[in-house]
């Protein structure tokens, strides 16, 4: 999942972004009203989380102006106003869902979920990607081989997801840094080994006819070896 956190407090930001990074979301930010509308309008992000009050667009200003771009977007909001008639505002002015702070982040977690769920793939997106005897159900987030269910991390969920998005391409260790951690420096990082071993143990456990490959020199591959 591609979270947009338009957040002022520095600390509170950088807080939301390694504790969605812990759990395999991807978090971009923005520390203003003006940066945030900007960037929820180019799209990609299955939910924001918006600080009601924002410098130089207030979050309230900044959902509305969505709605009236028919930008659909679910947006959780976050403010230390937490009266009824505030939370009604929120929700008026276009927002899903409404969290006072101080909040629990778990509670914070399960809501941004929910919301995901509620929006689905987007238009042209399918539910489930099928490779070989794999089928991952994006809705769902359960991975099945021949009929048993394999138990994936929630990042090997999204680097299993993004490779059989791209099943029969390669797909370079960049492309999986900047779309599976978000990463935009050192490519050379071992972390996607590490991970691409792990689940290479997993979805090819005790098969002559290995799905997952390494391409030498240019990335990785998933593919119907069988085919």
């Amino acid at each position: 999942m591609k979270i947009l956190v338009i957040e002022d407090d520095a600390e509170a930001a950088s807080y939301l972004v390694k504790a969605f990074a812990e759990v395999g979301h991807v978090t971009d930010i923005a520390s203003d009203g003006l940066d945030g509308y900007a960037m929820a309008r180019e799209g990609g992000y299955d939910v924001l989380v918006v600080d009601r009050m924002l410098p130089r667009m207030d979050g309230l200003t900044l959902i509305g102006g969505l709605r009236e771009q028919k930008i659909e977007t679910p947006v959780l909001i976050l403010s230390a106003l937490g009266q009824v008639d505030d939370r009604v505002k929120g929700l008026r002015a276009g927002g899903d869902d409404y969290l006072s702070k101080p909040y629990a982040f778990s509670e914070l977690l399960a809501r941004v979920e929910v919301l995901a769920r509620r929006k689905g793939p987007g238009v042209g997106e399918p539910t489930s990607y099928r490779v070989g005897p794999l089928e991952l159900d994006r809705l769902s987030h359960k991975l099945m081989r021949l009929g048993t269910e394999i138990v994936l991390q929630p990042r090997e969920f999204r680097l299993l997801e993004f490779l059989m998005k791209h099943a029969g391409q390669v797909v370079t260790r960049t492309m999986l840094l900047e779309n599976v951690w978000d990463y935009h420096f050192d490519p050379q990082t071992n972390v996607i080994d590490v991970h691409v071993s792990r689940l290479r143990s997993k979805i090819d456990k005790g098969s002559d006819a290995p799905l997952l490959h390494t391409i030498r020199g240019a990335g990785y591959m998933i593919r119907d070896s069988a085919r």
